[in-house]
């Protein structure tokens, strides 16, 4: 035998099985089943603040901090820069992009940040929305940046919203035909069923509501006449909507919500779950699969 042929075999013969252990392991025939059990090889497992339902954690800037933001699956991007985080940094404005809340487009600036860094989890040199959050926040609700979801898109992340923890792994994966699986197209519009009717709805962590439904949705799934106006702050706005009462239970995932509270309105083009509907449950994330659950 040739003497390097030995060492071209062990090669050859470790590669297959270096491959196999750096693939994802998925989560089995349930994708609720990772919802209480421990996350393999976590790369961020802390816990976190919650304050009228919305997430902060602590993060670091350009190897500074740590510092206040939120997590918010709504925002789309690696994340957000409050104008407060761009003054203490010095953070020089870039560019210039559009923003959309779903109902109004505005323009805004740009800044570069050479490191946004959660747990064992860091982006380089992205480029982020930055603008005054904070004007329309009570002081405790103040927060110096957001997490958007790309924060988190090559990985399983889980918010655990009862024990307040949030972890994120791509050692795991969730699998599209697991029960319990809720696969989306379009970050992140899942089903959701009131009594005999099913909608797409948006999952939306960074919104401090229960749910929020178009006028013409209500129509279908209640009988009871709207209450009071209420005006809900958007980013870019806000949106005049009327408080109402949904009789048969709305259903996401594995939650049930009986006799829930809506906001209604004629503009808002969607359904939304935000993250007052979700104080009992373990959000599950992956969007590599593009699957979401919804976990007792």
């Amino acid at each position: 035998m040739h003497p390097a042929l030995p060492k071209l075999l062990s090669i050859l013969l470790f590669f297959p099985i270096a491959a196999a252990i750096a693939s994802p392991a998925t989560t089995g025939d349930d994708a609720c089943g990772l919802a209480h059990q421990p996350v393999a090889d976590a790369l961020v497992q802390i816990p976190f603040e919650s304050i009228d339902g919305r997430i902060y954690v602590q993060a670091r800037v350009n190897g500074q901090g740590p510092y206040r933001f939120a997590v918010d699956t709504g925002a789309s991007g690696i994340g957000r820069a409050d104008m407060r985080l761009v003054a203490t940094l010095s953070l020089p404005l870039h560019g210039k992009t559009t923003t959309s809340d779903g109902v109004t487009k505005a323009g805004v600036d740009t800044v570069r940040i050479d490191a946004l860094e959660l747990g064992g989890v860091v982006h380089r040199d992205v480029e982020v929305i930055a603008r005054d959050y904070n004007a329309r926040n009570a002081p405790e609700a103040a927060f110096d940046g957001i997490l958007a979801r790309d924060f988190f898109a090559d990985g399983l992340l889980r918010t655990d919203y009862p024990n307040r923890t949030l972890a994120f792994t791509r050692a795991l994966k969730l699998d599209p035909a697991a029960a319990n699986a809720l696969a989306y197209t379009r970050a992140f519009r899942i089903p959701v069923s009131v009594g005999t009717h099913t909608f797409v709805a948006q999952l939306d962590t960074g919104a401090n509501v229960g749910f929020v439904l178009p006028q013409s949705v209500y129509e279908q799934v209640s009988e009871q006449p709207l209450g009071e106006a209420v005006r809900s702050q958007l980013t870019n706005g806000q949106l005049e909507s009327w408080r109402g009462t949904v009789q048969h239970p709305i259903q996401v995932g594995q939650t049930s919500h009986a006799e829930a509270e809506v906001r209604v309105s004629p503009k808002y083009p969607e359904v939304l779950v935000g993250a007052r509907a979700l104080q009992n449950a373990v959000a599950l994330i992956d969007q590599r699969s593009q699957v979401v659950a919804v976990c007792r």
